[in-house]
């Protein structure tokens, strides 16, 4: 044993010595040299060619290495099983990965493998700077085949820089915007003001025919996944939505389910509180992209029925949302909203400055509305949000109670005298989720047996008020019959009684 650790101190020595003397005989620059040539010629050699993305370049940072970091931790990471670091960003609502230093993570894409290396080495002592640079140099390297270069690049990095962006906007807080201040600006110079947006509803919870919602979820994802169509066709990517019906049908929850099936922003815009048609332009250049501009109750908010109305007259001007205050307006002129500025609004030049936005108007009285506002262009689709149907109330039902589709409550009787009720109640979905939440604490026959009874009672009552109308109508219809019968059989008596003179017959043609 002693002659083997002799044998290798000996060894290492002579390594030692040789590496000295390369050193001493071969200078740093011919070393480099050399390195660079056999590198060169592995890489000639090699099925792969690599990339790297570090994580700055020059003294700013690289976007391309967050994107990859993101798209890396969330999607390939967790399914690869690599080792990973978890963090929550600042305002986030969900939980993200971390790829650990020389760890590796394989991606597929159009059927080409890729492989990713996350590279971290100490940096190199730094002078003064203003701006100190990390302790750490990192980088992601790239490694495709060379036969695969066309097909990835530059497409590969574009669908990386994509679910980036789509994935940090689903991870960060939904925030729900207003007008309400009357366009006074923020600290942040913006006439908008945001509050976390936390409604819960969801298609899965909305009470509405499921044919109905898959129809409006495919339109959705549709208009959500065709930038390259609307580049194409050469219009706006934008659309819009006309929510009608009765109220409590579910309009406001309507909403609040595109915004969380899409993870856009809502922008609820108030009408009342804008002065003129250049304070809502203003209004529409400081929204985002991927958000829904809301009007909710139109038919209500402003006068927008009859464009040949005389103007109103003039009142007190009130600043812009820049703060500054129109010539015409201090004059005395009359600001207000047109139905011109709202056309020009959701279809003008001014609603192309920005993408991927949506426009949703609500009414509870369609027939109200201009027919330029309801054109194709303007609202795309309208949805007409009904009285609680059926496959509706089951929904409702499965949300409140936790009443199953198999029946397996003992409801089925119950079920099937609901069914035979529901349409002609004409209950909306707010009225039976209040009777739902007043018997929750009940036990789930209890519960229906009571819904029951107020869908039965309701259907009672609209069919005694239509039974009145019914009868006077066929009252009155009788009595005008009566009356023309008399008026028809009067010149018939006159002439069977011989026709008496003119005086008598001009009379019954009087009444004929």
């Amino acid at each position: 044993m002693r002659e083997y650790w002799t044998s290798l101190a000996s060894l290492m020595g002579a390594l030692a010595f040789l590496q000295g003397l390369l050193h001493a005989v071969f200078p740093a620059e011919l070393r480099a040299a050399v390195a660079r040539l056999l590198g060169r010629a592995t890489q000639a050699f090699s099925p792969y060619c690599y990339f790297d993305v570090t994580e700055t370049e020059g003294m700013s940072t690289n976007e391309i290495y967050d994107a990859v970091q993101l798209y890396l931790s969330s999607t390939a990471a967790p399914a690869a099983g690599a080792r990973l670091s978890l963090s929550r960003p600042h305002n986030a609502s969900s939980f993200t990965f971390g790829l650990a230093a020389s760890d590796r993570v394989f991606d597929t894409f159009r059927g080409a493998a890729v492989t990713w290396e996350h590279v971290v080495a100490p940096r190199q002592s730094q002078g003064f700077s203003w701006r100190p640079l990390p302790e750490e140099k990192r980088r992601f390297t790239l490694r495709i085949r060379r036969g695969d270069r066309d097909k990835l690049l530059p497409a590969y990095l574009d669908h990386i820089l994509a679910s980036a962006a789509d994935i940090r906007r689903r991870s960060l807080d939904r925030l729900l915007y207003t007008n309400a201040r009357g366009g006074a600006m923020d600290a942040r110079g913006l006439p908008w003001d945001p509050v976390p947006f936390k409604h819960p509803s969801t298609f899965d919870t909305l009470a509405m025919d499921p044919d109905r919602k898959a129809a409006i979820m495919a339109d959705l994802r549709d208009f959500a996944d065709g930038s390259a169509f609307y580049e194409r066709t050469g219009r706006a990517w934008k659309r819009g939505y006309l929510l009608y019906g009765p109220p409590g049908t579910g309009k406001s929850s309507m909403i609040a389910a595109m915004a969380n099936y899409l993870g856009y922003d809502v922008y609820d815009l108030e009408l009342t509180e804008v002065g003129s048609n250049a304070e809502l332009r203003k209004l529409l250049m400081k929204t985002t992209s991927k958000s829904i501009i809301v009007i909710e109750d139109i038919d209500c908010s402003v006068d927008l029925t009859n464009r040949a109305a005389a103007p109103p007259a003039p009142t007190k001007p009130r600043p812009n949302i820049d703060g500054t205050i129109d010539q015409d307006a201090s004059a005395g002129a009359a600001r207000s909203i047109t139905l011109s500025g709202l056309l020009n609004f959701t279809d003008g030049l001014w609603s192309c400055c920005g993408s991927e936005r949506i426009f949703v108007f609500t009414t509870n009285h369609i027939e109200k509305l201009d027919p330029a506002l309801l054109r194709s262009g303007r609202m795309d689709m309208h949805i007409f949000m009904s009285y609680c149907s059926f496959p509706a109330l089951r929904i409702l039902l499965k949300n409140y109670i936790g009443l199953q589709d198999d029946n397996s409550d003992g409801c089925a009787v119950i079920m099937a005298c609901l069914e035979e009720w529901i349409e002609a109640a004409e209950i909306t979905p707010a009225d039976v989720s209040e009777v739902l939440i007043k018997n929750r604490r009940s036990g789930r026959k209890e519960a229906t047996e009571e819904l029951l009874e107020v869908v039965k009672a309701r259907a009672e009552k609209r069919r005694r008020q239509s039974c009145p109308a019914t009868t006077g109508k066929e009252a009155g219809d009788n009595e005008e019959e009566e009356e023309e019968k008399r008026a028809l059989e009067s010149p018939k008596e006159g002439h069977k009684a011989g026709m008496a003179g003119p005086d008598e017959e001009t009379e019954a043609k009087k009444q004929l």
